[in-house]
């Protein structure tokens, strides 16, 4: 029988007996590194929506002073107070239907836009053969300016409505394009084959994968075709039209009106900023599942 004092010096190594003395201490495992801090914003209390006013409201202030005395000509820079003395004028008249011509304009120019960006986005972001046929193509006339557009569509269109409309679709459609191709083309490739892994179908795959993963960036693209669907109603309007804010600007340049000139300024800030708003909150619920950079303030 062995002596127990033989055991601690004997051990086995490959099969063969060996005599080394075994460690009589095991040496600590590494410390694992501590885990990274959560990035977040470098600002302290969050302030209130309505400090975002201060900008615009000391603005007009200045304008006021300056053109009150005398420092600024008030035929080129109307002080505020006129401007608001304008608006209430039109508001009189036929102010609304201007608001309500321009607003129905670029809803339904950019629904057509809208839409079409999106299915086009959407067949060049999964297909390469389809990215190779089209996307050049629409890089291309991406780059031409609004205006344009605008002698070839009074050739093919006429003067109505159609032109105006289509105008309207053309600036709302680049941006949607944009975001629906390059959302969907950088889907990660691991969730597409995790959806596959679980046998989704074809819609199922895209409802539930490539849709949440793309929709960031689709709802930027959403955003930014807003945004361009007012400027390109401007433009459209601007040539040939008998209401609208568009014929407001016209109006007020024809006769030398600036404070007509900028009340439809303001009216387009003022409506372009509300259908943005709608778009942000929109785009905040929908992505309420993101924890991102804002939220972690």
């Amino acid at each position: 029988m062995t002596p127990p004092a033989l055991h601690s010096s004997i051990g086995l190594v490959g099969g063969h007996a060996a005599t080394d003395h075994v460690p009589s201490t095991v040496a600590p495992a590494p410390a694992e590194a501590p885990a990274p801090a959560p990035v977040r914003r470098s600002r302290g209390r969050r302030l209130h929506p309505a400090w975002g006013l201060l900008l615009p409201v000391l603005a007009l202030a200045a304008v006021e002073a300056l053109v009150r005395v005398g420092t600024v000509p008030a035929h080129l820079l109307p002080p505020p107070s006129e401007i608001a003395a304008t608006l209430a004028q039109l508001a009189q008249t036929d102010l609304l239907w201007h608001v309500l011509a321009s607003s129905l304009r670029v809803a339904a120019g950019y629904a057509a836009g809208a839409l079409l960006g999106i299915v086009i986005g959407a067949a060049v972001g999964l297909d390469a053969r389809i990215a190779t046929l089209l996307d050049p193509t629409f890089q291309a006339l991406r780059a031409v300016p609004s205006l344009a557009w605008v002698p070839l569509l009074l050739l093919w269109l006429g003067i109505d409505e159609a032109p105006k409309l289509v105008l309207i679709a053309i600036g709302a459609f680049f941006p949607v394009y944009m975001g629906a191709a390059s959302g969907i083309a950088g889907v990660d490739r691991k969730l597409v084959e995790v959806g596959r892994l679980y046998r989704l179908s074809g819609a199922a795959l895209a409802w539930r994968v490539l849709l949440p993963a793309a929709l960031p960036s689709l709802l930027t693209g959403l955003r930014n075709g807003l945004s361009l669907a007012w400027m390109f109603m401007v433009a459209a309007e601007l040539i040939a039209a008998s209401k609208g804010l568009g014929y407001l600007l016209s109006d007020g340049r024809e006769t030398g009106r600036a404070d007509i000139v900028l009340a439809a300024i303001l009216l387009l800030a003022l409506l372009g900023k509300a259908s943005d708003t709608l778009m942000r909150r929109l785009e905040i619920r929908l992505l309420a599942w993101r924890d991102d950079l804002a939220r972690s303030a």
